[in-house]
Protein backbone atom coordinates (compact mmCIF):
# COMPACT_ATOMS: atom_id res chain seq x y z
CA UNK A 1 0.00 0.00 0.00
CA UNK A 2 1.32 3.49 -0.72
CA UNK A 3 1.20 6.64 1.22
CA UNK A 4 -1.81 7.68 -0.09
CA UNK A 5 -3.88 4.45 0.57
CA UNK A 6 -2.66 4.93 3.83
CA UNK A 7 -3.52 8.47 4.73
CA UNK A 8 -6.90 8.22 3.05
CA UNK A 9 -7.41 5.24 5.83
CA UNK A 10 -6.17 7.54 8.43
CA UNK A 11 -8.38 9.99 7.26
CA UNK A 12 -11.65 7.52 6.86
CA UNK A 13 -10.78 6.48 10.99
CA UNK A 14 -10.52 9.73 12.15
CA UNK A 15 -14.22 11.06 10.32
CA UNK A 16 -15.49 7.68 12.01
CA UNK A 17 -13.87 8.57 15.51
CA UNK A 18 -15.31 11.85 15.10
CA UNK A 19 -18.53 10.87 13.54
CA UNK A 20 -18.89 8.01 16.67
CA UNK A 21 -19.10 10.59 19.58
CA UNK A 22 -22.46 12.10 17.75
CA UNK A 23 -24.36 8.69 18.65
CA UNK A 24 -26.71 9.96 21.25
CA UNK A 25 -26.11 7.71 24.45
CA UNK A 26 -28.69 5.68 25.91
CA UNK A 27 -28.59 6.87 30.30
CA UNK A 28 -29.68 3.76 32.05
CA UNK A 29 -32.19 4.89 34.91
CA UNK A 30 -31.51 4.01 38.29
CA UNK A 31 -34.93 3.43 38.96
CA UNK A 32 -37.28 1.91 36.39
CA UNK A 33 -40.91 4.30 35.77
CA UNK A 34 -42.62 1.29 37.53
CA UNK A 35 -40.47 1.98 40.86
CA UNK A 36 -40.65 5.68 40.72
CA UNK A 37 -44.45 5.38 40.67
CA UNK A 38 -44.44 2.77 43.84
CA UNK A 39 -42.18 5.00 45.45
CA UNK A 40 -44.61 8.37 44.50
CA UNK A 41 -47.71 5.91 46.03
CA UNK A 42 -45.89 4.94 48.97
CA UNK A 43 -45.00 8.72 50.27
CA UNK A 44 -48.07 9.96 49.27
CA UNK A 45 -49.74 7.33 51.42
CA UNK A 46 -46.87 7.82 54.31
CA UNK A 47 -47.77 11.58 54.07
CA UNK A 48 -51.62 11.30 54.38
CA UNK A 49 -51.17 9.06 57.39
CA UNK A 50 -49.34 11.87 58.60
CA UNK A 51 -51.56 14.16 58.64
CA UNK A 52 -54.52 11.90 59.46
CA UNK A 53 -52.96 10.84 62.91
CA UNK A 54 -52.24 14.53 63.49
CA UNK A 55 -55.71 15.50 62.82
CA UNK A 56 -56.98 13.16 64.87
CA UNK A 57 -54.87 13.81 67.96
CA UNK A 58 -55.93 17.65 67.66
CA UNK A 59 -59.42 16.32 67.69
CA UNK A 60 -59.12 14.21 70.87
CA UNK A 61 -57.17 17.43 72.10
CA UNK A 62 -59.91 19.42 71.72
CA UNK A 63 -62.54 16.73 73.36
CA UNK A 64 -60.27 16.38 76.33
CA UNK A 65 -60.09 20.01 77.17
CA UNK A 66 -64.05 20.52 76.59
CA UNK A 67 -64.35 17.11 79.30
CA UNK A 68 -62.15 19.44 81.26
CA UNK A 69 -64.45 22.35 80.93
CA UNK A 70 -67.51 20.24 81.62
CA UNK A 71 -65.94 18.97 84.87
CA UNK A 72 -65.03 22.55 86.25
CA UNK A 73 -68.50 23.71 85.57
CA UNK A 74 -70.28 20.80 87.19
CA UNK A 75 -67.65 21.26 90.68
CA UNK A 76 -68.67 24.90 90.35
CA UNK A 77 -72.78 24.18 90.33
CA UNK A 78 -72.10 21.37 92.84
CA UNK A 79 -70.10 24.55 95.15
CA UNK A 80 -73.18 26.52 94.47
CA UNK A 81 -75.60 23.79 95.66
CA UNK A 82 -73.87 23.30 98.73
CA UNK A 83 -73.68 26.66 99.46
CA UNK A 84 -77.88 27.36 98.73
CA UNK A 85 -78.55 23.63 100.62
CA UNK A 86 -76.53 25.27 103.83
CA UNK A 87 -78.84 29.06 103.13
CA UNK A 88 -81.68 26.42 103.58
CA UNK A 89 -80.99 24.86 106.64
CA UNK A 90 -79.78 27.91 108.37
CA UNK A 91 -83.71 29.23 107.23
CA UNK A 92 -86.06 26.95 108.04
CA UNK A 93 -85.04 26.32 111.67
CA UNK A 94 -87.82 26.49 113.89
CA UNK A 95 -86.44 29.68 115.80
CA UNK A 96 -86.15 31.91 112.73
CA UNK A 97 -89.78 30.30 111.72
CA UNK A 98 -91.13 31.31 114.77
CA UNK A 99 -89.38 34.66 114.82
CA UNK A 100 -90.75 35.13 111.21
CA UNK A 101 -94.06 34.56 112.44
CA UNK A 102 -94.12 37.02 115.33
CA UNK A 103 -92.69 39.59 112.94
CA UNK A 104 -96.09 39.18 110.54
CA UNK A 105 -98.43 39.12 114.15
CA UNK A 106 -99.35 35.44 114.03
CA UNK A 107 -100.27 34.01 117.81
CA UNK A 108 -99.93 30.31 118.80
CA UNK A 109 -103.10 28.78 119.34
CA UNK A 110 -102.72 25.65 121.81
CA UNK A 111 -106.00 24.37 120.31
CA UNK A 112 -105.56 24.55 116.63
CA UNK A 113 -102.29 22.56 117.22
CA UNK A 114 -101.85 19.43 115.52
CA UNK A 115 -99.34 16.66 115.99
CA UNK A 116 -98.19 14.88 113.03
CA UNK A 117 -96.08 11.40 113.37
CA UNK A 118 -93.42 10.24 111.28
Amino acid sequence: MSNLARKLQQEQRQQQVVQSPSKVKVKNSWLSPGEKILGLTFCAVMCFGAVNIVSNQAAIYEVNRDIQETKMSINEQAKANNDLEMQVSELKTYERIWAKAKELGLKLNENNVKVVQD
